[in-house]
């Protein structure tokens, strides 16, 4: 047998022992991420709502896939100068969904999100219009609430088991807030016809926000997340802390404290920070001070090969030189 890779060992890893389905869907560049067929016949835990969509429609699944990588996508977009920046580093990010930290939140949320909005687009697409199918939709604009359903079937289905574990209430809390950020968020766009460009006559159809959009929306629910505890009944979740009104469907919320993950360190799954480039002239997230936790940085010359001097050959080639460009770079130490 041939020696498994890291990445295969980590996604190994996940498989045997997923907090939930999303350890899955964060094995980023494995084939199981973009093979529907894979994910069924791997995820042997699947059961209930999620066997029936491998069995009945894969094409569902197909689109889980895209939406989690569309998720994985805008939350290393959305850390991107930040302490954590969204790692995909199978070893360390299992042990982000092993907490309930503020960045697990975010997590749930915009994978829910990003299979929400992958569903929804591939409807309006036609793609999952296929032969056997009940559904079907009449309209041009994009029918949001099939989306919203089929996200809610699937990304739901594991975290159901077992009610009274407060960390699945939260779980399904932050999955539902991404949902929402998507469907909430839904926009009127209209064309008009008639002589001359007036308006006499006007097509209007809804459409979902940008991913980005919804990225940024999140990103603003992760900066003013709730912590949160159980209950006595086990069935309910109390904001900590006095005088705190409770969180909303649309809130994150979470119930530990996250490292400053300013240090290397597996058992938290903190990569750490060193090395990472920083902007000394900022004051926010992205600036030395914050990202390199007080450590100080240094500035490194680098020379990176760009393309320039572009020129447009009719017809239709554009043709560039490669130009070598020095950047001066802050880096943590």
């Amino acid at each position: 047998m041939l020696p498994r890779s890291r990445t295969q060992l980590g996604l190994f890893f996940i498989l045997l022992c997923p907090a939930n389905i999303i350890g899955l869907w964060w094995a980023v560049g494995s084939p199981l991420v973009m093979d529907p067929n894979s994910i069924c016949r791997k995820t042997k835990r699947l059961a209930g709502k999620q066997a029936e969509l491998c069995q009945l429609e894969p094409e569902i699944v197909q689109e889980v896939a895209k939406g989690t990588k569309l998720g994985v996508r805008e939350c290393q977009y959305q850390f991107r100068f930040r302490r954590w920046n969204c790692t995909s580093h199978s070893k360390y990010f299992g042990k982000i969904l092993q907490q309930d930290i503020r960045e697990t939140a975010f997590v749930y949320a915009i994978t829910a999100a990003g299979v929400s909005h992958a569903i929804t687009q591939a409807c309006s697409m036609g793609e999952l219009l296929h032969e056997g199918t009940a559904w079907e939709w009449g309209g041009c604009g994009d029918d949001v609430q099939f989306g919203y359903e089929k996200s809610q079937q699937f990304m739901d289905a594991k975290s159901k088991k077992g009610k009274n574990d407060i960390r699945a209430l939260i779980d399904l809390h932050n999955n539902e807030a991404g949902r929402l950020a998507v469907r909430s968020y839904m926009r009127t766009e209209c064309k008009c016809h008639g002589l001359s460009g007036s308006c006499t006559l006007r097509t209007c159809w809804r459409k979902m926000p940008h991913f980005r959009e919804v990225g940024d929306r999140l990103l603003e629910r992760f900066n003013g997340a709730f912590k949160v505890m159980g209950g006595n009944d086990g069935k309910t979740l109390i904001p900590v802390g006095d005088n705190i009104k409770p969180p909303d469907k649309q809130d994150l919320i979470y119930s530990a404290d996250s490292p400053d993950f300013c240090s290397a360190n597996r058992k938290t799954g903190s990569l750490g920070t060193r090395g990472r480039v920083c902007n000394s002239t900022a004051m926010d997230t992205s600036g030395c001070d914050l990202l390199c936790c007080g450590r100080g940085h240094r500035d490194e010359i680098v020379v990176l090969e760009e393309n320039c001097l572009c020129r447009f050959h009719w017809c239709c080639v554009v043709q560039c030189r490669k130009c070598s460009v020095r950047q001066e770079l802050s880096l943590c130490v």
